[in-house]
């Protein structure tokens, strides 16, 4: 049995939420170091965008909107479209065929971290909210090592996403949440980076309560490679990769609807 499966679906009792609270708190000292990927912070790193201005603008729209459709990310999902509108967009076409009809609204931010979204998620980014789908994809960027944060291990990722799951349904207990398995990156599949990201796939798989979506294998090339046509920069997709993303989310949100 995984180290977060078995229990009911929407973890019903209340000793599955105590048994995972304490995974995590736990899981914190890895090898003698604190958890940073479960530790809430806010911005750390510095992208093309003003963090703090897109968090103000999250908390001024979101009760307006009253999204159906939330979605939660880094860069990857925040550069795909909807609202809060970013200064570019790389998906515009694939956005529409999926989430067009829906008020959608979008929580990815740039570099963000899996801490950084248990901060975004504390300060008031999701209260309130009831939507019907939410659309998580996170983690790829803890697998960078900066001047501002260190890489994190599969298990520490994978507690971070946990704990992330955990917030959303305790806001939002009726909403559908999908968890992404996150996205190939680096051109070589024996890149360490590519790696690290198939092991952390491993552990998110273990998360229960909640609906696990993997489209990693039609990003890649037979031979498992990535290739530029499918992520310009071997990290974010172009509109065909944000196309089969989307293709792989629109019976997964129809469904929902229908409920």
């Amino acid at each position: 049995m995984g180290l977060f499966s078995g229990g009911h679906p929407r973890y019903g009792d209340g000793m599955k939420r105590l048994l995972l609270l304490a995974l995590l708190v736990l899981g914190g000292a890895v090898h003698g170091q604190t958890n940073t990927a479960i530790i809430p912070v806010p911005k750390l790193e510095n992208d093309s965008y003003d963090w703090a201005a897109r968090h103000a603008d999250v908390l001024r729209i979101q009760q307006g909107l009253d999204p159906e459709i939330v979605l939660i990310g880094d860069s990857i999902t925040h550069f795909w479209g909807g609202e809060p509108k970013a200064n570019h967009i790389n998906g515009a076409p694939a956005w529409q065929s999926v989430f067009g009809k829906y008020r959608t609204l979008n929580l990815g931010f740039g570099w963000d971290r899996t801490q950084n979204v248990l901060w975004r998620l504390d300060h008031g980014e999701f209260d309130g909210l009831h939507p019907r789908v939410v659309v998580v994809h996170i983690g790829t960027n803890n697998t960078s090592e900066t001047a501002h944060a260190r890489q994190n291990t599969p298990d520490e990722i994978a507690a971070g996403v946990a704990a992330i799951c955990e917030r959303i349904r305790r806001k939002a207990p009726g909403a559908k949440i999908v968890l992404m398995n996150i996205f190939p990156r680096e051109q070589s599949p024996e890149h360490p980076r590519r790696k690290l990201i198939t092991e952390t796939n491993l552990r998110l798989a273990q998360i229960s309560g909640v609906t696990h979506l993997d489209i990693g294998a039609k990003l890649l090339q037979p031979d498992g490679t990535l290739t530029r046509d499918m992520m310009g920069d071997f990290c974010h997709p172009t509109n065909k990769g944000y196309q089969i993303w989307a293709d792989a989310l629109a019976p997964v949100i129809a469904a929902a609807m229908q409920k």
